[in-house]
């Protein structure tokens, strides 16, 4: 019967490692491997001597050699490729070197320097990690999962993409593996989820990406990519394996299309612990910066008017999170719906466009008749005009057009509202609907910003802003590590609320200038905080299956620090 080489016991702030490799086995294993850190008494109980220097590291001198070493690398992707060599060796120090530099390595080890490993998966193709299923042999899919190693209770989380809408890049075939292993590491960096607590998968369904297809050296499935029910019975195949397998397990949906994130989430949200963190993840960190800005002007989110400017799966999403906190402040579904106007390519969505609409889009169509003088000589209603008709007070782009909140669009709605919140969040930088010092400059320094990448702080008469970014890493690492801590038995918008509250209580927006968001850099901290506020809520609505006695020391316990644990040679 196949044993391990080791079992980590005890709690996670308190582990210990019962070691029964020997030798090279014992350096060749990541989690166990802690190199020249190993001392003397360790290395002779596990067969250790002479395969190391002799001298004795601490964790911090090998922190300050990684790091040294790290800043040698020439690019971003040469430093994502030094890190991921690290890990692979000692996943430990891996991490401690990245929870102490997460503010700068973040955007190494995921956004955005993660597109361009994902576009190289298979020329640079080295260690496999990850489980990698294919649409071609449904049939494997369990055994697949099996051979990854982990048992029922061994997997708190599952990140899986189908890699049809990696970020800004599109179908990218099998490489979507990366972006699974990338969410799991700020998973593991920010939320304390244990890294071998984690399950990455790709779902490989074919790709329609012509430059993969004549690559001859793609990993991949050779062929396009496959649609319609062969594929719904693939992910429902999938769904059955992995709650079968992992019981407990969040199943976390990445980038995946526009056709298929919506209608996957809602097929399994009610059946399973499942989570798409592209529709709700974005939308609650949104949700987080309006309520901070409320917070600021002491005013409520019911007697908000919010324009969507790009009305897909992301926009639409935002605006279904914001209606329904709306109705928890006591409307009406059908009253928060009048609190919206969202666009979309075509401009405004109305009802007499219905037959065009996706489905998602159709409720929020403005009414036959309330727009009909609205139209410009195009016949299509645009930005410009919701602004001057709806006079709205919050204003969100998630439509990748650069430049669409123009002047005249920000001073017209800064002449209505006194603090007009303007969220820009498409990505890249080159693709934000408007650069923030132009939005305090347009608004002489009332405009409550936040964007969806990283700005400087902006100055403006005499006074510093600070531009807060909406990352979805202020979200989903908490989400994850209070879902785990009470085994919550599925995801429900209360949860999704309560976490976007605790990141609004972090914040300091009541000062002039300050952000509306946490910065990036107190991830771990906030992420507590979210687990707390997740975990009552879960407990609240009887969604959890442990009970949460003392919420606090329960999430303190259960996030995992990167620290070598006490050896055990058995």
């Amino acid at each position: 019967m196949y044993q391990r080489p080791y079992e980590l016991v005890g709690a996670p702030d308190s582990l210990i490692a019962r070691i029964r490799a020997r030798g090279n086995d014992v350096l060749r294993n990541p989690m166990l491997n802690r190199g020249t850190a190993f001392t003397t008494d360790e290395r002779e109980a596990l067969d250790l001597v002479g395969l190391l220097p002799s001298a004795v590291s601490s964790m911090e001198g090998q922190v300050r050699r990684t790091y040294e070493q790290y800043r040698g690398q020439p690019s971003a992707l040469a430093k994502h490729v030094y890190l991921a060599s690290l890990r692979d060796r000692n996943e430990v120090l891996f991490y401690r070197l990245l929870s102490e530099y997460l503010e700068e390595m973040l955007p190494v080890v995921y956004t955005p320097t993660i597109g361009e490993v994902i576009e190289r998966f298979s020329h640079d193709y080295n260690r496999p990690r990850g489980v990698f299923l294919s649409v071609d042999e449904p049939e494997d899919i369990e055994r697949a999962l099996r051979d990854y190693g982990l048992g029922p209770d061994d997997c708190d989380l599952i990140v899986a993409s189908d890699s049809e809408g990696i970020l800004g890049i599109g179908d990218q075939g099998v490489g979507g593996i990366q972006i699974s292993i990338g969410k799991l590491t700020v998973y593991t960096a920010a939320g304390g989820i244990h890294p071998r607590r984690v399950l990455p998968v790709v779902l490989d369904v074919g790709t329609d990406n012509l430059r993969l297809l004549n690559d001859e050296m793609y990993l991949g499935r050779r062929h396009s990519r496959v649609r319609g029910q062969r594929y719904d019975d693939f992910i429902d195949a999938f769904v059955a394996a992995t709650t079968k397998l992992f019981p407990n397990a969040l199943l976390h949906w990445e980038d995946f299309g526009a056709s298929n994130a919506r209608r996957i989430l809602e097929r399994y949200n009610q059946t399973c612990c499942t989570f798409n963190d592209d529709m709700e993840g974005t939308a609650a960190v949104v949700l987080a910066a309006v309520f901070a800005a409320l917070r600021s002007t002491g005013a409520r989110l019911r007697d908000q008017r919010v324009v969507v400017y790009g009305a897909g799966t992301a926009g639409i999403g935002i605006a279904d999170m914001l209606r329904d906190a709306m109705v928890r402040e006591g409307l009406s579904r059908e009253e928060a719906m009048q609190r919206f106007w969202a666009l979309g390519s075509r401009g405004l969505l109305t009802e007499e466009r219905a037959s065009e609409l996706r489905d998602f889009q159709v409720p929020y169509a403005r009414p036959a008749g309330e727009t009909a003088d609205w139209a410009g000589p195009s016949g299509s209603i645009g930005l410009a005009e919701v602004v001057v008709r709806a006079q709205p007070t919050v204003l969100i782009g998630t439509s990748t057009q650069p430049g669409a909140f123009s002047e005249p669009i920000v001073r017209t709605m800064a002449a209505s509202t006194e603090r007009p919140v303007i969220l820009p969040l498409s990505n890249p930088t080159s693709r934000c609907e408007a650069l923030p010092d132009d939005l305090i400059r347009w608004t002489d320094g009332r405009a409550l910003v936040a964007t969806g990448s990283p700005f400087p702080p902006v100055d403006h008469d005499g006074r510093t802003h600070v531009v807060a970014q909406a990352n979805n890493a202020l979200i989903f690492p908490g989400l994850g590590l209070g879902v785990s801590v009470v085994k919550a038995r599925r995801i429900s918008a209360g949860m999704l609320t309560a976490a976007a509250a605790a990141v609004a209580e972090l914040s300091d927006a009541g000062t002039t200038g300050s952000a509306l968001l946490p910065p990036v850099d107190d991830l771990r901290p906030v992420s507590a905080a979210v687990g707390i506020a997740v975990a009552k809520a879960a407990a609240s609505e009887g969604l959890a299956q442990v009970e949460l006695h003392d919420p606090v020391q329960q999430v303190h316990a259960a996030m995992w620090r990167p620290e070598y644990p006490r050896v055990e040679a058995v």
